[in-house]
């Protein structure tokens, strides 16, 4: 079984990521750490070096790798990661087992404000220019998050809470 999950920075992936592997039991791989492996370099250092086009190419590479892999496992996707490449059909080709961890834009907001830091993207953007920011890349992006075979709306829901909705999605 694959799972994997989409959605914009700071929507929880990872940490859902996490805590599915646990309760599954299955292996869990987040993609830029996985690239950053592959490469050798963390995923700001190619954005800076090679610049995002060469990094789009190399997790288009890195996502058609593991969905052709035999093995289960759940994968915590960049949030670019489905807007590229045809990558989300990719995804969708090999498990129907794909969730959009949705968020208000007031929610990603006040995730973001405290990892800018660890977030190359916003880094640099003013706390008061962070709304119109997410808001913008939500609008280009949406188009294919809700192409997901599953949305789960998260602002008021626990970690818990969104693990136990995704278990349920996949009876």
């Amino acid at each position: 079984m694959k799972i994997v999950l989409i959605g914009y920075m700071g929507s929880g992936k990872t940490t859902i990521g996490k805590l599915l592997s646990k309760k599954l039991n299955i292996n869990f791989i987040d993609l830029d750490a996985y690239i950053e492996s592959k490469l050798n370099l963390s995923v700001s250092d190619i954005f800076k070096d090679r610049g995002e086009i060469f990094f789009r190419k190399m997790e288009h590479k890195y996502v058609q790798e593991l969905m052709e892999e035999k093995k289960s496992f759940i994968l915590s996707t960049g949030g670019g990661t489905p807007c590229y490449a045809n990558n989300l059909a990719l995804i969708q080709k090999h498990t129907k087992h794909n969730f959009y961890l949705k968020l208000s834009i007031p929610s990603l907001v006040k995730r973001l404000i405290n990892e800018k830091e660890s977030r190359p993207l916003v880094q640099n953007i003013a706390e008061n220019d962070l709304p119109e920011f997410i808001g913008k890349h939500l609008f280009e992006r949406n188009n294919f998050y809700l192409q997901a075979n599953t949305t789960i709306v998260c602002d008021t829901k626990i970690p818990e809470d969104i693990v136990n909705e995704i278990l349920e999605n996949l009876k």
